[in-house]
């Protein structure tokens, strides 16, 4: 391949990062609500009969499906499947930065205002509650921070011969914060937390 056409070849358009276009996708809204004049984020609490993380609290959104235009329509999708909000109520206001949670799973943030008084019926297969906090608040709250270590750990048949000090090969070990916040006897954590806690530092930036 010559340069010219090697040249041409990257200009093609390309996948956010490598992996992206065989992985989990899921797209989420992050919820700007007004409630007595004042901005809240609003949450779920997933329902306790739900196959994956029952009870744990998040924001509206799931698997991007084929039919789905983009990820913004899946995430808007989302929200009327789970609490019945039009996406003609739903103003997005941007789009965040995709989470790559893995080089297998990426979720891709939407900050949204929605109006709360649209928030009327759930979806009980999958939200047992909603709930909001205030976004000052939050702004004026640090999170507890706490460490989950990873080491990885090789297959049976993972080659060692292949690589140099074989099986004395030293794994990089990986450490991720986890963000915790405590609100009214809801604890806000795990995806949620992160994706929230990004948020809430571009609002802080000047």
């Amino acid at each position: 391949m010559d340069l010219t056409k090697l040249e041409k070849k990257l200009q093609q358009p390309q996948p956010l990062f490598i992996g992206e276009e065989t992985a989990f996708r899921s797209a989420v809204i992050i919820p700007l609500v007004e409630v007595n004049g004042e901005t809240h984020l609003l949450f779920e609490v997933r329902s306790l009969i739900m196959r994956k993380q029952p009870g744990d609290i998040s924001f509206p959104g799931g698997q991007i499906d084929a039919t789905d235009a983009n990820p913004e329509q899946a995430a808007l999708r989302e929200l009327y499947e789970e609490l019945s909000v039009p996406p003609s109520s739903a103003q997005v206001i941007r789009a965040l930065s995709p989470m790559v949670v893995s080089p297998s799973f990426v979720i891709y943030p939407f900050v949204a205002k929605v109006d709360i008084r649209e928030v009327n019926t759930m979806n009980r297969d999958e939200v047992d509650e909603v709930f909001t906090v205030p976004l000052k608040w939050l702004l004026e709250t640090e999170p507890e921070v706490h460490q989950v270590y990873m080491q990885p750990t090789p297959s049976k048949d993972f080659p060692f011969e292949k690589i140099m000090n074989g099986k004395n090969y030293e794994w990089r070990a990986r450490a991720l914060e986890e963000y915790f916040y405590e609100y009214n006897g809801y604890t806000i954590w795990g995806l949620t937390a992160r994706m929230m806690k990004y948020f809430l530092d571009l609002l802080r930036l000047e």
